[in-house]
């Protein structure tokens, strides 16, 4: 069994892509509404392309948004990837990392914005971005120590959802696989058995095709 495969099944992630969408939104949802902001996305590095995805979104045009893709290194967006770190801007017009074409083209042109990179054991996985707070309202410490806990909590989501497509992509390779990922995705709905009896039972499955 290959490592990628025997890494997805362990964690449970096999069928579960709807999950973790449903958990990056609810982020997203939920950050837009403490913050007071208008909108809040999340996009996804895409290594394979080297584009930035936006995997979850919240705001008047959402639903739009869900896939809509342009190059890491674009905006603020890519900065923030690109350098590991946070960043507040509250007049994003008057900074040149900010990309006015790019934004115009998801329909929101924000005033400013909060952004902090997604990092899972060392790998920067995606950008969290809060954007146009308040007016009246001045950036704190606090705030950006609560936007970090929904950062953490992204980029857990963002990395079960990428296992989980690697996983399917690795399973669907050939009609035998096929077999195995459709027994995967039954046993993802009955995890009382446990993982551990899920890896043995795949594997010996494996084995016998």
């Amino acid at each position: 069994m290959s490592d990628e495969l025997r890494a997805a099944v362990a964690a449970g992630v096999l069928g579960s892509e709807d999950q973790y969408r449903a958990l990056l939104q609810s982020i997203v949802d939920v950050a837009r509404a403490i913050f007071k902001a208008k909108a809040s996305s999340i996009l996804l590095l895409d290594e394979e392309t080297d584009e930035l995805v936006f995997e979850a979104a919240a705001d008047e045009a959402s639903e739009a948004l869900i896939g809509k893709r342009f190059p890491s290194s674009t905006g603020i967006a890519g900065f923030v990837l690109v350098s590991r770190q946070p960043l507040v801007i509250e007049d994003v017009l008057t900074d040149p990392r900010f990309s006015r074409e790019t934004a115009e083209s998801t329909g929101f042109v924000p005033k400013g914005l909060m952004a902090v990179p997604l990092l899972h054991e060392e790998r920067v996985l995606g950008v969290l971005e809060v954007l146009d707070r308040p007016s009246d309202t001045r950036f704190t410490l606090a705030e950006m120590e609560l936007l970090g806990l929904f950062a953490n909590q992204a980029a857990i989501a963002l990395d079960l959802l990428q296992r989980a497509r690697r996983a399917h992509e690795a399973l669907r390779g050939d009609g035998e696989l096929e077999v195995i990922s459709r027994l995967a995705e039954k046993l993802e709905g009955r995890r009382e058995e446990g993982a551990e009896g899920a890896l043995r039972l795949l594997a010996e499955l494996e084995r016998l095709l």
